[in-house]
């Protein structure tokens, strides 16, 4: 079952406008997928099932590192380079050239998608919520951020105080420590506008705010963070 909240939706001038927000949402680790594995009766014990699994990720990635597709009943792969070429007679330069993978549904997740049940539920959380993030520099919504640029956060409850560092707006790594921007333009509840480090590495990032201030403009003590849906990619 599938829960959602809904929320006013702060991009259209309609204030009857409202989005659908997914929540409770349990998200499951490779260990915890492999116990339920065990559960439908395997005849391969955990150590077999997890060394299985294990391969067939190395498998994929070195298949995906050779530039190659993949066609399965899960997923659905394919790679594209974006960048400018001078000229026919321009070769790949990964400092202005990027290779990105594409990922779609396979037959199976396509059949699963359509058989999820939605149950509407009640939005009881106070947290901030960012509905779309906007590179100024490179004007795109939702994809990208430009090391040393502008970025524009919409949603609500975004406001923070900016002298504690424990608030603000962090560029949230894969995997890593996450990064503060340490430059505020704008500071309103619904819009935030800041500096994006330049010296951010290349690789993808996860947009968060996290803050104290209640409704009301007040000062809480419990931090509370929001963070937006989508992973965005700084280019190198």
């Amino acid at each position: 079952m599938l829960k959602y909240c809904l929320r006013e939706n702060l991009l259209t001038a309609d204030e009857n406008d409202y989005m659908a927000q997914t929540a409770e949402v349990r998200s499951f680790s490779l260990d915890e997928i492999i116990d339920l594995m065990m559960q439908k009766g395997s005849t391969l014990t955990k150590a077999d099932t997890k060394a299985a699994l294990q391969v067939y990720a190395e498998v994929v990635c070195t298949l995906i590192k050779d530039g190659a597709a993949l066609n399965t009943p899960l997923l659905n792969t394919s790679l594209s380079i974006s960048g400018t070429f001078n000229g026919a007679a321009d070769s790949f330069d990964k400092k202005r050239h990027t290779v990105h993978l594409n990922l779609s549904a396979g037959t199976l997740l396509k059949e699963a998608v359509g058989k999820i049940k939605c149950e509407k539920v009640e939005a009881s959380d106070t947290n901030p919520y960012i509905t779309e993030v906007t590179d100024i520099v490179s004007g795109k919504v939702n994809e990208v951020l430009t090391a040393g640029g502008v970025v524009q956060l919409v949603g609500s409850r975004l406001k923070f105080d900016p002298k504690d560092t424990a608030q603000g707006i962090f560029f949230v790594p894969e995997t890593g420590e996450a990064v503060r921007a340490a430059v505020i333009a704008e500071n309103k509840p619904a819009r935030l506008m800041a500096i994006i480090p330049a010296d951010l590495p290349a690789g993808s990032y996860y947009v968060e705010v996290r803050t104290k201030i209640l409704e009301g403009n007040k000062s809480g003590k419990t931090l509370k963070s929001g963070r937006f849906n989508k992973a965005l990619t700084v280019a190198a």
